[in-house]
């Protein structure tokens, strides 16, 4: 399912975030020190290859809404946004914090020159964010600031399995016919 939102493509896909080979770059959903660990992180960095912790090694620590780039080694794009979601409970403002990283995902892949970007759903493994509520600040914030992107022209979330992929697209579905 997708939408067009001034003249950018936002989209849900089933699928491997890995394997988005169209896509200029990829978000990480990353852990505050840019470790390979389990879910879309250690999907990530084994695909990549060990080239990509190393590179990620000194820019560690990052805090909870903050986002750095690095390249993309082995995997078919350019660059990996690594982008540190809320752990849902221990937050204190789980939307803003979400909602703070997808910007600075989109704010840097603007000032790389990034057309085509995959996003999982940040938040929603091991950090516990409910799938429903993560999709809804997710395209809400993508979406209110699509007239702001000059260089992203596709936003595309990379869901995991089905149940995902169905929550995202009817949230999309309703956002977009607001």
């Amino acid at each position: 399912m997708q939408i067009d939102v001034a003249g950018i493509v936002v989209e849900c896909r089933q699928g491997d975030i890995t394997r988005q080979q169209d896509c200029d770059a990829v978000v990480n959903a990353a852990n505050g020190e840019l470790r390979p660990g389990g879910g879309v992180a250690g999907a990530i960095h084994r695909a990549a290859g060990a080239g990509l912790y190393e590179e990620c090694r000194p820019m560690a620590p990052i805090a909870t809404g903050e986002v750095v780039i690095t390249g993309a080694h082995n995997l078919p794009n350019r660059y990996v946004i690594h982008a540190l979601g809320p752990v849902y409970t221990l937050s204190d403002d789980p939307a803003g914090e979400l909602a703070r990283a997808y910007r600075n995902a989109l704010r840097i892949a603007e000032d790389h020159r990034v057309t085509t970007v995959a996003f999982p759903a940040l938040s929603t493994g091991a950090f516990g964010y409910p799938m429903a509520e993560a999709a809804e600040v997710a395209f809400r914030t993508v979406l209110g600031m699509a007239r702001d992107l000059f260089s992203v022209r596709l936003i595309r979330f990379v869901l995991y399995d089905e149940e995902s992929q169905n929550v995202h697209c009817e949230v999309l579905e309703r956002l977009g016919a607001e």
